[in-house]
């Protein structure tokens, strides 16, 4: 990949050590290559044809490390366009990441004693909904965090809140938003909500929001026996 001139550059914003943006200017370089199996098992695996996509930072920084990117994928990279795209889906590896442990560990996708695919299937479907109501929850209290709580939650979810998580005193004046409300559920989810905190992850949220659903189940259930 040495040898491959540089066919672009790509400009983004990262942040430093102090948690500061601050903008990169990488290299882009980008070759089809083939690779060959070991000797040993190249009569059970073909040659493959793949493209090598290097994105190096042209500088090195005084306050972070230097990017140093070397992608290996099956896709074709004939542009500096396209080479841009396969980079801005690299760079969505830890949320995909988090959205599977959210299906694996706060969904228990692997402990299902399901038998057949169709059944898989559907439980797997309806766990991807609530892998991803969980993860846009923990994702939008970071991006849009002074929005109106009904833009996520219900009004029965919020009354929820209100009765199970009581305001301080010092936040009874003021207004609620988004964040007042995924606070309080990161809260039934072990979340400490101390200053110093970072923003709640998606573990304390998904913990929350099972207590809370169940509540809000019984909640409905409750009201449904006295309507009657």
């Amino acid at each position: 990949m040495q040898e491959v001139r540089v066919k672009g550059r790509h400009r983004l914003k990262v942040k430093n050590r102090q948690g500061e943006l601050v903008e990169a200017v990488l290299d882009l370089r980008y070759r089809r290559i083939r690779f060959l199996p070991p000797r040993s098992k190249q009569k059970h695996y073909p040659e493959l044809t793949l493209t090598v996509l290097y994105a190096q930072e042209r500088d090195t920084p005084q306050d972070r490390e230097k990017i140093d990117w070397k992608l290996i994928t099956d896709l074709p990279v004939r542009s500096r366009a396209e080479a841009i795209e396969k980079l801005a889906w690299y760079a969505l590896r830890w949320k995909i990441e988090g959205f599977h442990k959210i299906l694996k560990s706060g969904c228990r996708a692997e402990a299902s004693k399901l038998r057949t695919a169709e059944r898989l299937m559907k439980l797997l479907s309806l766990f991807c909904l609530l892998a991803w109501r969980i993860f846009w929850l923990t994702m939008i209290n970071r991006s849009a965090a002074g929005a109106s709580p009904g833009l996520a939650l219900t009004p029965v979810e919020i009354h929820l809140l209100d009765h199970l998580i009581k305001d301080k005193p010092a936040e009874a004046s003021r207004e609620k938003n988004l964040s007042t409300y995924l606070t309080k559920i990161a809260r039934l989810g072990g979340y400490l909500a101390r200053a110093s905190d970072p923003p709640p992850g998606n573990q304390v949220i998904w913990k929350g929001m099972s207590r809370l659903t169940d509540m809000e189940l019984g909640f409905i259930l409750g009201a449904e026996l006295v309507g009657n």
